[in-house]
């Protein structure tokens, strides 16, 4: 089956989320997922307040900005939530945009050194492993979690270039794709994945998460026609979806035919209901897609 969620974006104030995660719960989402967006709304602390107001639902960060963080502090966070809320987190890593980390003075050199450096030494730290490193960018001397997971965890990482999803496939456990990906984009993204997991000798499965931006309602087309003419990807051909639930079901399917395990409705900025849309994925749309 394919996993089906909806995203909970930052332009929405983080008051509003309780009355979202509250209701994904009681509707039957299976997933629902937050940004780390510059300068909006924090991952982790977002993650865990969504958590502790839900009881089923999983809670994806999609992503994580490494160049943000000290990998021993995405370690602690990470066991924190894992071990507080068993199976329920999901946590994704990645560059982050060049242009916001420039302007915290956290812009890396070589995003992807900083990244592979990152997951490496992040889920052998998830693992119980006790690590000195001394990395281009990541510096660990002997440095150990008190409170690992209690079991294994998977770390999911941002990408969207051939060369970072190489080492998604080589060093990350699962790849997040943003709305901007079509389903060709999918299909070669899972090329160069295998790619990077033939290269180290990876043979588990890996889990694809796409997000696909979602209109529905009054004026659906006109707001979909507008976010993708905002980004620049008005000329994309099968990107995004309007309409009611059958037509959303049907883009599900697309992309999973292409290769995404999970794809997580993602709202227009100026969804007027935030509630509605989730009921909608979690009622609606869940019923229709295999």
């Amino acid at each position: 089956m394919t996993g089906l969620g909806a995203v909970f974006r930052p332009q929405l104030p983080p008051e509003r989320l309780r009355a979202v995660v509250e209701l994904a719960d009681a509707s039957g989402l299976e997933e629902l997922w937050l940004w780390e967006d510059c300068f909006r709304e924090g991952g982790i602390s977002a993650a865990a307040a969504a958590l502790a107001w839900s009881e089923r639902v999983r809670i994806g960060v999609g992503l994580l900005p490494v160049p943000l963080r000290n990998v021993a502090i995405t370690a602690m966070e990470a066991a924190t939530l894992y071990r507080l809320f068993p199976g329920r987190p999901i946590l994704a890593v990645g560059h982050g945009v060049q242009d916001w980390m420039g302007q915290v003075g956290a812009r890396a050199e070589s995003p992807v050194t900083l990244l592979r450096e990152h997951l490496d030494a992040l889920r052998a730290l998830l693992r119980g492993e006790r690590l000195t490193v001394q990395g281009r960018y990541v510096t660990l001397d002997d440095v150990g979690l008190d409170w690992p997971p209690a079991g294994p965890v998977e770390i999911l990482a941002g990408a969207g270039g051939p060369r970072t999803l190489r080492l998604s496939g080589a060093s990350a456990d699962g790849t997040v794709l943003t709305a901007s990906t079509a389903p060709d984009g999918v299909r070669r993204a899972r090329q160069l994945i295998d790619e990077g997991r033939e290269s180290t000798g990876r043979t588990e499965a890996h889990q694809v998460v796409v997000y696909l931006l979602t209109a529905t309602g009054p004026g659906a087309a006109a707001r979909l026609r507008a976010e993708l003419a905002e980004e620049g990807l008005e000329s994309v051909p099968d990107l995004g979806v309007a309409g009611d639930a059958d037509a959303v079901a049907k883009a599900v399917q697309r992309l999973a035919e292409a290769g995404a395990d999970t794809v997580v409705l993602q709202p227009t900025g100026d969804e007027p209901d935030p509630e509605a849309f989730v009921r909608f994925a979690a009622e609606e749309v869940r019923a229709l897609v295999p």
